[in-house]
């Protein structure tokens, strides 16, 4: 697949970390709505209750949430390097040459390395932590930006996006 040029994007005008803030806790809004009943539905609760959760059911869990993750923001991610946070904020993610991202390179790289650093038994939290604080480097890019070759950017260059800005 060649990429296309976002059009009409300034990509000098790098995504407030605000709006990336933003973005992310709809996003993050949109995953625990859909997997606090997941963890219902395989009784997660109860396993925590009693000690640990067994492995084929964590397994169930985070094949089941990835398949709702790309239900909710494949096609965005696909077409427009958004997820649903970033296109209400009106932020997306480019390369760095502000180009559409590649699909396959936007999951396998920028969201699949940071999945796996989460679940990294005893030190998950703190590298996940660590990794997004480097959003206060200069660039604005965390580690997943640099593993993925990624910025954020605002989509109309004309005006900052803002929560205000949305009715």
């Amino acid at each position: 697949m060649t990429e296309q040029v976002i059009e009409n994007t300034n990509i000098d005008l790098l995504a407030s970390r605000w709006n990336r803030l933003w973005a992310a806790l709809i996003d993050g809004t949109l995953a625990l709505v859909t997997t606090i009943p997941l963890m219902s539905y395989f009784e997660v609760w109860e396993h925590i209750t009693q000690g640990s959760v067994p492995i084929d059911i964590t397994i169930k869990l985070a094949i089941t949430s990835w398949a709702l993750f790309f239900l909710m923001h494949g096609y965005l991610l696909k077409e427009k390097g958004q997820t649903i946070g970033k296109k209400i904020i009106g932020i997306c993610i480019v390369t760095t040459n502000g180009n559409k991202p590649d699909f396959g390179n936007l999951i396998l790289k920028r969201y699949l390395p940071v999945a796996l650093l989460g679940h990294t038994p005893l030190l998950g939290q703190y590298l996940s932590m660590i990794e997004v604080l480097f959003i206060f480097r200069k660039d604005k890019r965390c580690i997943h930006d640099l593993i993925a070759g990624t910025k954020v950017i605002n989509v109309n260059p004309n005006k900052e996006p803002s929560l205000r800005s949305f009715h």
